[in-house]
Parts: C-alpha cells; structure tokens; sequence
C-alpha cells in the first residue's frame, strides 16, 4: 500500500473562503477546477482545504473502487446534511439501515413494467404544451422545461393536476433550491435558524410545500381507492423483512426528494438539448428524419423508443457533456484504501462526471453512442446518474421522459444555427 498522498493543488483555503463570501468579486467555478485537477494530476488527486482532506478520483476503475467495491465504507458528506431541514431524510441524503429499507420500498415503483403507465402522463403533459408554443412566441426554454417536468411530476407522485397551484408549486421549489445549494457549497453556511432573506424565503417555501404534501398524503390515505401513482404504491409497500410501513413524514420527506431531484435535473437536460440542437443542424436534421420515420406525425409512444437510437444518442451525448450530477461526492466512515492510497476517515471523495466524461481516452469516438457503445468504454467511464447500489433510483424514468418528450416535440424543432462542438453521428 502507497503511504504518501497523491499529487494535487495547493489551496489558499482563505481564498476559498473569500470566494465564496464574495463570489461576484473573487468567482470560484467548480467545474473548471475538477476538469483541471483532472488534466493536471491525472486518475487520483489530493488537496486539503483547511482541515478537510480531498480526494478526487478521475478514472473509471477508481470510480468503481468507490461507489461499487466500497460503497458501505461510504456515506452521504455532512456538507450534504445541512439540507436535511429542507429534504428531510429522503434517499438523496440517507444511509444506513434507513436508506435501505427506504431504498428497497421505493424500488417496486420504479420497476420497467410500472414506466409504461408513467409514459401516457407524460406525452400528454408535453402535447399540451407544445400546443402553447404555436403562437411562435420565443420563450424562456429553461422555465418552461420546468413547467413541464414538474407537471409531470406531480401527476406521476400523486395522481392528480393541480394547475392553479404548479406555478406557486415551481417558485417554492426555485426557492429551496437555491436555499439547498448555499448550504451545501458555502465554506460558511448560514445557520437554517438565522433569520436571513434567504433563510425566510426557504421556510416560507417549505410550509407551502409541507401543507400541498401532508395534505394529499392524507387524502391517499383516506381514499378507498388504489390509484397507479407513485404516493399510492408508496402507501401500500411493506418491507418483507420487518413488515413496515412508511410514516408520513418519511412520505413526506421521500415526496419532497422526489419533487426536488425529480423535475430540476430533467429540465436542465432538455434546456440543454435544444440548446445543443440549435448549434448542430446537421444533428437536428438527422433527428428529425428519424421521427418523422417512425412517427410519422403521430404522438410517440413507449414501444416507439427502441425505434429510436438517434434520439438516445442525443441525449446520451448532452449528458455527456452536461450531466445532471457533475460532481459526486461521498465521506469516508472509515480508513479505507483507494487507489493504492490509504485514505483517512472523514475524508470527502469527490467524482467529477464532469471531468471524466471530457476524457479523450474514454470517448474518442463521435459515434460513441451507437449499438454497442457500452462495449467500447470502461464500465464506469459514464456516470450521469451515478453508479453502484446508490445509482439514481430514477434514472430509467427520467431516460424514458427526456426521449418521449423530445420526440413529442418534433414539430417544435427546427432553429439552424453553425455548428460548434457537438460530437456525434445519428447512424442506426
């Protein structure tokens, strides 16, 4: 076993700090300082930031080494936790015995033969508002994403539209958010209790959001009927060894992930899509010509997707380029060895989907996404929804929503723009 550290940048903690305190005056840009932590010190780096050891991991076997081999010597960092007054005890910060029994009532939802019933909701919530766009008003791209996903969202959760109230629904949520990120990436959180501006708003947007949650989770629990939507089948799981239940509050915090991690990650992936079309007509016309193909005009449908391979291509590579975790990071609960080093307790790991996904040696290839593509690279060289037992319970929901939402909105795409950067080929 190597008993020194591995190579890595110094870190003027204090800078760090200042960054953040002042980050319109001193900018700190995260990802560009994983990517070049990768380039720079290749597959394992260390840094401290003041008594915090770092350790960033930049190839794939290490990757695995983390989220699959070792996966129980890790947990959720603290840093993370500061969000638990927002997100509760959901799957996104849990561990141990609870993420588990969590984990395993809330897998049967997710299953491949419940996303059919998901896939109707969602093609229909995307032709309605693709009727809006008619008008040929240029809208915000990024706003309505939102809308939409969390219209999807809602109705898949609970069953139900509720479009008097999604707008107040999607300003709470952009509320917590950014109250979540600050606690999660200041050197200097805001304590929740500290009567800030953003601490108020925050509280604010939970109490909306807790009453729309408890309330629907009682009438679920009133209602004589099973419905198909994920609160019902959350209600009704029982864990085989233990025989329980949830409570309502871990409902409620489940609800609350689910809403939060469910919505923002899709519609950023779709905002970036037709940005990315916009730029590379040679890719868009290509897409088009499949739909057209197979669709034919008509709305799409689940066992349309297989027909598909260009539309998965691009968006496999706009989460290549752009994934909806860039950066992943797990705290070490014990002494625990990676890549050859002996890393300490209390350790943050950090994986850099980011950094790792912009690896020539990796994906040399413009047509990396074509059939076999997951032949051609080391297994965990692509990792946009994480890897390992803790890989996105939603992954298979979100990959089928972006796909149906796409080529639900074939009459929609059309922008001609020059080319840039965009590496891929839509041969099937």
């Amino acid at each position: 076993m190597k008993q020194d550290y591995p190579n890595g940048p110094r870190i003027d903690f204090l800078m760090v700090i200042v960054g953040r305190i002042f980050p319109a005056r001193y900018p700190f840009d995260p990802l560009a300082f994983a990517l070049g932590i990768a380039r720079e010190f290749g597959d394992i780096a260390y840094s401290r930031f003041g008594p915090l050891r770092v350790y960033q991991v930049n190839h794939p076997d290490l990757v695995q080494e983390v989220l699959v081999e070792q996966w129980q010597k890790f947990h959720k960092p603290r840093l993370m936790k500061r969000a638990f007054p927002i997100i509760g005890q959901g799957l996104i910060v849990s561990d141990g015995a609870l993420w588990k029994q969590q984990r395993k009532l809330i897998q049967p939802a997710f299953n491949h033969h419940r996303l059919g019933v998901y896939a109707e909701v969602m093609v229909e919530h995307a032709m309605r508002m693709r009727e809006t766009f008619a008008d040929g008003r240029i809208p915000d791209i990024g706003a309505e994403m939102a809308k939409l996903t969390l219209g999807i969202v809602v109705k898949t959760l609970f069953g139900v539209d509720l479009p008097a109230e999604v707008m107040a629904i999607g300003d709470s949520m952009q509320a917590l958010l950014e109250v979540a990120n600050d606690q999660m990436n200041s050197a200097l959180p805001v304590p929740w209790w500290v009567p800030t501006r953003r601490n108020l708003r925050g509280k604010r947007a939970v109490a909306r959001l807790d009453s729309i949650l408890h309330m629907l989770i009682r009438a679920r629990r009133g209602s004589a009927e099973s419905g198909d939507d994920l609160l019902s089948l959350l209600l009704a799981a029982v864990d085989e060894e233990s025989g329980a239940r949830m409570s309502d509050q871990q409902l409620r915090d489940e609800m609350m992930t689910l809403f939060l991690a469910g919505h923002e990650t899709t519609a950023a992936a779709l905002t970036w899509i037709w940005y990315l079309l916009a730029r590379h007509p040679e890719v868009e016309t290509k897409l088009i010509e499949e739909l057209d193909r197979v669709l034919a005009g008509r709305p799409p449908a689940l066992a349309d997707l297989p027909q598909l391979p260009c539309t998965e291509m691009v968006i496999r590579e706009t989460m290549r380029l752009y994934p909806p975790a860039p950066i992943i990071a797990r705290e070490s609960i014990e002494e625990v060895t990676v890549g050859g080093y002996r890393v300490a307790k209390r350790s943050l790991i950090t994986i850099s989907p980011w950094a790792i996904h912009r690896d020539s040696r990796f994906f040399p290839d413009p047509e990396r996404f074509g059939p076999g593509w997951e032949r051609r690279i080391p297994r965990y060289a692509y990792i946009p929804f994480g890897g390992g037992p803790r890989v996105c319970i939603g992954n298979g929901f979100a990959m089928m929503e972006t796909r149906l939402i796409l080529a639900t909105w074939r009459s929609v795409i059309g922008s001609r723009r020059k080319p840039r950067n965009l590496s891929i080929r839509c041969n099937s």
